[in-house]
């Protein structure tokens, strides 16, 4: 059994028994049992693009969220019987709610978790006829890990996605799952595009599509090159002869964020401002993605475009330049352009969209510095998480020991590793 079968599996042993636990062992004759399992990502290139119109380069990864439980629609909304319970492994307390329109977001600090849940049912709400409503008991158990810049939030928000999706299913069919509607392109896309607004609408994050997009359609052995605009997506092998075949080795630097307090939301009310001013110079410029360096070039000597919102505007246009230059370089088996892309894009998050910290830069730095490396950068939102390095196989290890050793020694921050590559998507573990 490979590690992330039996990640899985742990997963889904953990959830199956706090369910146990909260809400009683299941019943032999309980048919609407299920699994549904969605990773967390690592995104390769292209950070602060997705939000306005442009191009990512993310992968899923082998860590995931699992939501255990069963569910039904009830059709009589004056039954009493209509709440939801949630619990999970990091937070052992039952919340319990109706999921009515009317739904409102937790506020306490210790249930802000349960947002993302209920989000994503709002959305789904809107599949259900005017006099039914959603029962759900669900325990849910992650490993993906929290605040680290690699998507527990959306991990969360498209498992349950696909938890509704089988009692949506179900409700339509009574008789079986068909799991093969799960997985259709349409099926995956529009998912992620609830789940982002769960986030963005619910959850007060402006989050672009990204995350929840590769969670959802994620697939082994490739990663995505996302259409933020159009949600168009190709998916992108690594060329090149497989004992030439580097990693992928993600370190985390345990300085976490929260995109929603953080300068995040600053940065794209940032992006659209300096798309105003760049849409005087060029009626064609509807978003970033629309802009080139030439009409950054014009817009910052005749039309005010200037000190952070002019360096917002050159980290996006050139980061998208370089997203699509990544993913053709990584089919061709080009490792050392692609590192240099990974490196110029660090540093352009660094210093035009002033998004990393002083942890994040000793990582980086290390990790540049070690031979065997190509490059080297901070993955995700920023202000603390992850960043990712593309090495060869045979160096991997070392520069794992490397990292803990100096980071420790420099910040007296340990540094969690770990190698990955693309793994799948969402789906329906068991039912």
């Amino acid at each position: 059994m490979s590690s992330f079968a039996s990640n899985i599996q742990a997963l889904i042993n953990q959830a199956e028994n706090l369910f146990a636990k909260s809400f009683g062992n299941r019943e032999e004759d309980d048919t609407n049992i299920y699994a549904c399992s969605a990773p967390g990502r690592v995104n390769l290139i292209g950070e602060h693009t997705d939000y306005t119109g442009g191009f990512v380069l993310p992968l899923a990864i082998g860590f995931s969220t699992v939501v255990y439980g069963k569910g039904h629609i009830i059709k009589n909304i004056s039954s009493a019987d209509t709440r939801c319970r949630v619990v999970s492994t990091t937070n052992c307390s039952i919340v319990e709610f109706q999921a009515t329109p009317s739904l409102n977001p937790s506020t306490k600090s210790d249930k802000l978790w349960v947002n993302y849940v209920k989000g994503v049912i709002i959305q789904y709400m809107s599949e259900l006829h005017l006099d039914e409503r959603f029962v759900l008991d669900i325990a849910i158990a992650g490993d993906v890990p929290l605040g680290s810049g690699l998507s527990s939030s959306a991990s969360l928000e498209v498992a349950t996605a696909v938890f509704l999706e089988c009692i949506l299913n179900l409700n339509n069919n009574p008789y079986c799952i068909d799991d093969s509607l799960l997985y259709t392109r349409e099926a995956k896309m529009e998912r992620a595009k609830k789940c982002q607004k769960a986030e963005n609408v619910f959850c007060k994050v402006p989050c672009g599509i990204m995350d929840q997009f590769v969670s959802s359609c994620g697939s082994r052995g490739k990663l995505l090159l996302i259409d933020c605009r159009s949600l168009d997506y190709k998916e992108v092998s690594m060329g090149g002869e497989e004992e030439d075949m580097p990693v992928l080795v993600v370190a985390n630097s345990n300085v976490k964020h929260s995109l929603g307090d953080s300068e995040y939301p600053v940065r794209v009310q940032q992006c659209k401002e300096a798309t105003s001013i760049l849409s005087n110079v060029n009626k064609n410029i509807q978003s970033l993605r629309d802009a080139t360096m030439e009409d950054i070039e014009t817009a910052s000597s005749s039309a005010g475009l200037e000190g952070a919102l002019l360096q917002r505007a050159r980290h996006v246009v050139s980061e998208n330049k370089r997203t699509v230059e990544t993913a053709n370089a990584l089919e061709r088996g080009d490792w050392t352009t692609v590192g240099t892309l990974m490196n110029a894009s660090h540093a352009s998050m660094k210093d035009d969209y002033q998004v990393s910290c002083p942890e994040i830069d000793i990582l980086v730095e290390l990790a540049q510095g070690y031979e065997g490396v190509y490059g080297s950068r901070l993955t995700g939102g920023g202000f603390g998480g992850c960043t990712v390095t593309l090495v060869r196989k045979e160096c991997a290890k070392g520069l794992i020991d490397h990292l803990n050793k100096e980071y420790m020694a420099k910040t007296g921050k340990q540094c969690d590793c770990f190698e990955t590559s693309p793994g799948s998507g969402a789906g329906l573990l068991m039912a």
